[in-house]
């Protein structure tokens, strides 16, 4: 009977087959999520919005997730199974995807204001659904790869959504050519194909699920109920390892996006690529690695890689929580060379222990929560994680720059004063942006001073620090097996 109840499972061209398919949604509402930015300039020239109202439509795919929506979808999705609530949730996001290109276009009303309103509304139900889907997509994995090859599992769906988004930035601007509509009709379109993708796997799952209804029962009719988020609250391993989740990608993303700037204002790299018509492949690679921007793209980009292997080693050799713990060092390590130093080669150096730390951390955090957390109540527990991590991510997104401006407010002030000169000389907007660019470059306009609001960050990777070490003696205590490979327990 056992044989005949994990027979599909069991197979693992089954296995990566269904991995394929459920995470062609990663990939798809990745895309969609970052496609706004590489059309910012197309959005301001065809459809007349500016920077505050771009930002506007970014923001707005946040608004339900603050409001407690992710965890209200992970409770639907322990309490009506992947099927049910992941068709719901794919459905509310491509509908939000398709309503924000259909907005571009005109299709609700030609004047500004409409077209922004309908924008705002799509993104906001792309949003709505985004979160949940992708707790759905984690709690799939969990159901088809536990006891296999988990952690390394989790790693390849965690590298199908950061293609996306370096799909949606490398290849954004081309596949728009020259039209916002096309932009974002493409992007939502792979929404649409990944939905597809999904109901494919529907098949597979019914299959599956009625095998095991065969000997012990489906674990979709697992039952959840609402004291099971009290007891998932105040288990002291959970605890650890959401505030764990919170601080690192708090030392991570924000950095992230003051990077580029960072490392302009710092080590003089440049924000835009010169022309490297003439160089030599040398003078082209080193032209490459002196861009803020390129630079920065790398460290998502290396999780794609290296994020797979650490997830194969911790299905092989364990040590989950010791890895978190030198991932929280590593982070400590990228913050103190990126701030307190001078070194350009130390600079580098830190970015390449930041970018070991964000595959790190993640292949051992992700799967250990399967270990921690019933399966019944996986979609509540990513739900509540994600959704924590949100709150600090957005006080550490407007901490970081709120502190820049504060230790540097004659930078500050010479940028409002040099932009208002030129507003009042008649330069158009476009021309401020490159003349102050180039006064940036020979100093006319001072850099920026990073080493505070960088260190700052260095206080998160000693929370991390902290955090995993209690997680590794929670589990020593509740027996998890977090150390462990994968499909053993103590």
């Amino acid at each position: 009977m056992e044989t005949v109840k994990r027979k599909l499972n069991e197979s693992a061209t089954m296995r990566w087959t269904v991995l394929v398919l459920i995470s062609g949604l990663m990939f798809a509402t990745y895309w969609f999520q970052d496609c706004l930015g590489p059309l910012k300039g197309l959005m301001e020239s065809q459809l007349g919005l500016d920077s505050s109202q771009f930002g506007l439509v970014v923001s707005s795919t946040t608004w339900a997730n603050l409001a407690m929506m992710i965890i209200l979808g992970g409770i639907a999705l322990d309490k009506w199974g992947i099927r049910k609530t992941g068709t719901a949730f794919s459905l509310l996001a491509l509908g939000g995807a398709f309503i924000v290109a259909f907005a571009s276009k005109g299709m609700f009303g030609q004047d500004q204001k409409t077209m922004l309103i309908w924008m705002i509304i799509g993104r906001l139900l792309f949003g709505t659904g985004l979160e949940t889907v992708c707790v759905m997509v984690s709690r799939t994995v969990v159901k088809w790869f536990k006891g296999y090859e988990l952690a390394l599992a989790m790693a390849i769906n965690v590298g199908f959504g950061r293609m996306g988004t370096a799909g949606a930035n490398f290849f954004g601007v081309e596949i728009a050519s020259g039209d916002v509509y096309t932009g974002l009709s493409f992007a939502a379109s792979l929404v649409g194909f990944a939905f597809i993708m999904f109901l494919i796997y529907i098949i597979i799952d019914v299959k599956y699920d009625k095998r095991q209804e065969s000997s012990a029962g489906s674990e979709e009719e697992e039952a959840f109920h609402l004291k099971d988020l009290g007891k998932l609250v105040t288990d002291s391993s959970f605890i650890y390892i959401t505030l764990l989740c919170v601080v690192f990608y708090a030392a991570v993303f924000p950095f992230i996006q003051y990077a580029p700037d960072l490392l302009v204002n710092k080590f003089g790299f440049t924000t835009t690529m010169p022309s490297t018509a003439g160089m030599s492949l040398w003078q082209k690679i080193v032209t490459f690695f002196h861009n803020g921007p390129k630079v920065t793209s790398l460290i998502p980009m290396g999780t794609i890689l290296f994020t797979p292997i650490f997830g194969s080693i911790v299905d092989r050799k364990g040590k989950a929580a010791s890895l978190m713990i030198l991932g929280s060092f590593l982070l400590i390590f990228a913050n103190l060379t990126l701030s307190i130093f001078n070194s350009v080669i130390l600079g580098y150096l830190g970015l390449i222990a930041l970018g070991v730390a964000f595959s790190l951390v993640p292949a051992a955090m992700w799967p250990s929560v399967a270990k921690i957390v019933a399966e019944n109540r996986l979609g509540t527990a990513y739900a509540t994680m994600f959704t924590v991590q949100n709150y600090g991510l957005s006080a550490f997104y407007w901490g970081i720059g709120k502190v820049v401006d504060l230790v540097n407010p004659d930078v500050v002030q010479k940028i409002q004063q040099t932009r208002q000169q030129l507003l009042d000389s008649g330069v158009s907007l476009n021309e401020i942006a490159s003349r102050m660019e180039a006064m940036k470059m020979t100093g006319e306009i001072p850099a920026y001073n990073y080493t505070i609001p960088i260190l700052t960050l260095v206080l998160c990777g000693v929370l991390s620090i902290f955090l995993a070490y209690q997680l590794k003696r929670a589990d020593k205590a509740q027996g998890y097996g977090l150390e462990l490979p994968s499909g053993q327990t103590n």
